[in-house]
């Protein structure tokens, strides 16, 4: 594994680069092969142009392959367009090409309506324009790729529709996926709040999703969490979110209950040992509970405790993982909690009303 790890371009960044490209071949006719942009927190980079070229007499385009560095981001390798017209007055117009998408929910950073360029590409671009002398600008950005590559982030949750979003903070991606897939996460919070929910449905994933539809929670109400309970519970007390109904799979809630609150499998179990602990308090025989903690999975457990008719078991840890949760944002919301299996069955509930 190398010492450090390679940092690499925003799309935002990409598109401030291919604007300064068209920009030069408007101005002096050059073509080239490389371009140096200021990013917002001072970092000079380097960018390669992989080709710039004069559409019209006031219409030029420049591409810019994206570098990712050594972040898995799902953008790496696509190509960035941007096609630049000169215009009349003192304000950079923003459009979207193909495959870049367009805000239709209220509570993100740009309005709805608009392209999803974000602030910080945004102030990039403008920066560039701003260094030629130029106040008056129309700059389309096009990601062909962005039409697919958009089914693999949180787009269509957030309302982003068409396409992909134009990100990057200051221009600089660096190789911190955690933090970054953390931070993409809350903006889902932000537009459920907008569309009028103060409770809000926190799922793991898939299963979470897909039981919250089955018993007939609002959609828009649904945020996505992963494995960050504990930053994500912070994030909608920020937001002053009332109530949040954490809703997933056994293996991943049943860790809160034992007060864990970053459930990757690599930072926390305990799932068989809380199981087997609330079950023996339960009454479940000594031989039963051994067969519990060598179980290979909750699913496995779940037939025990099921088998030994204690079904009350899954209300008690739900019950815990709500004290838990309130005691970890220190009272300051309600945290209820719906406990499911592979086949999509509700196991346990606590604190859970339709309260939307």
């Amino acid at each position: 594994m190398p010492d450090k790890l390679k940092s690499g371009f925003t799309t935002g960044a990409c598109a401030a680069a291919a604007v300064k490209a068209a920009l030069i071949l408007s101005g002096s006719g050059e073509f080239v092969s490389e371009v140096e942009i200021i990013a917002l927190d001072g970092t000079i980079l380097k960018i390669p142009v992989a080709k710039v070229e004069e559409i019209s007499d006031e219409i030029f385009r420049a591409e810019i392959v994206k570098d990712s560095g050594d972040d898995p981001d799902v953008t790496n390798g696509a190509s960035v367009f941007v096609t630049i017209k000169k215009i009349p007055g003192n304000e950079i117009v923003f459009k979207a090409g193909r495959g870049i998408g367009k805000v239709t929910k209220p509570g993100l950073s740009v309005p709805v309506g608009e392209p999803a360029i974000n602030p910080g590409p945004r102030q990039l671009i403008k920066n560039v324009a701003e260094e030629f002398e130029i106040s008056g600008l129309e700059v389309e950005i096009s990601i062909p790729a962005g039409v697919e590559l958009a089914k693999k982030t949180l787009n269509p949750v957030l309302g982003i529709e068409g396409g992909i979003s134009v990100i990057g903070t200051t221009g600089v991606l660096h190789p911190m996926s955690e933090e970054a897939f953390k931070n993409s996460l809350v903006p889902q919070i932000d537009v459920a709040k907008a569309a009028g929910f103060e409770t809000l449905v926190f799922v793991p994933g898939r299963i979470g999703e897909t039981i919250a539809a089955k018993i007939g929670l609002p959609f828009g109400a649904v945020v996505h969490m992963s494995n960050f309970v504990g930053f994500m519970l912070e994030a909608a007390v920020e937001r002053k979110i009332k109530k949040v109904i954490l809703c997933g799979h056994i293996g991943k809630l049943v860790k809160v209950a034992a007060g864990n609150f970053h459930t990757h499998n690599r930072i926390s179990d305990a799932r068989l040992e809380t199981l087997a602990a609330y079950s023996a308090a339960e009454g479940l025989p000594a031989e039963e509970v051994h067969k519990i903690l060598s179980a290979n999975t909750t699913e496995d457990a779940a037939k025990i405790i099921e088998k030994n008719n204690l079904s009350e078991v899954w209300n008690k840890i739900a019950r815990r993982a709500s004290f838990r949760a309130e005691r970890y944002v220190f009272g300051e919301m309600r945290v209820g909690v719906i406990l499911t299996d592979y086949a999509w069955n509700v196991l346990g509930s606590f604190n859970f009303d339709e309260d939307f």
